[in-house]
């Protein structure tokens, strides 16, 4: 992977429309977090699960990722159900839940509007999501969760993206040492409209703890 950079400060300017749309939730929820959001659980965990974006009342809201949105239902629920958590979740950073083994980070590191970045807003955040990767040493198992995930991530190891296609529960050999698993995202469209159900998503998930511990 090329040099990594730090993670975005709180008030970030790389990305001109990011930042203005950071300033007007800011002022319309003042006592919200509305700042890039960082990553959460161990940094020398083996399972690492990547979203697209901040939601706005989710991990924008809250400061931790996919934690007060219709997805973090969904998936700290598997996550627990497959020992990658434990304690209790309540959509609340000061729940005491804990990952186990396991990190979330998203590719895009604010809030964009309609949870639709731009191409060049990806590519910016890229550094960043890069030195996400890097800082794992002990990395065996990524799960991207949608295609812009998975996307970022064969651009952060360098590959092309023609060699690997993006498909529910496909699983890819990225490099000598790691997996890449793709999902659909866990979003509240993707399971209202039968997209993806949490039987699906629970044998992702397993799938992943399986390949682990092989």
């Amino acid at each position: 992977m090329p040099t990594t950079q730090k993670t975005p400060d709180p008030s970030c300017d790389i990305c001109p429309r990011l930042e203005a749309f950071r300033n007007i939730n800011r002022q319309k929820y003042p006592d919200k977090f509305n700042a890039p959001v960082p990553g959460f659980g161990p940094q020398d965990a083996e399972f690492l699960i990547v979203g697209l974006a901040p939601g706005l009342k989710g991990a924008n809201f809250t400061g931790r990722p996919f934690t007060g949105d219709f997805a973090g239902e969904l998936l700290y629920t598997t996550l627990l159900k497959f020992g990658f958590a434990s304690g209790t979740y309540k959509a609340d950073p000061n729940d005491g839940l804990i990952l186990k083994n396991c990190r979330i980070t998203n590719a895009v590191k604010c809030l964009p509007p309609e949870n639709k970045p731009t191409t060049q807003e990806i590519k910016n955040c890229l550094p960043f999501f890069q030195n996400d990767l890097h800082m794992m040493k002990r990395l065996k198992v990524i799960c991207a969760l949608g295609k812009i995930a998975h996307d970022s991530i064969l651009r952060a190891f360098d590959n092309p993206l023609s060699k690997y296609k993006f498909g529910h529960h496909h699983v890819h050999q990225i490099t000598s040492d790691i997996v890449l698993i793709d999902s659909y995202h866990c979003s509240r469209y993707n399971t209202q409209t039968g997209r993806l159900t949490a039987t699906m998503f629970e044998d992702v998930i397993k799938n992943c703890r399986d390949i682990i511990q092989d």
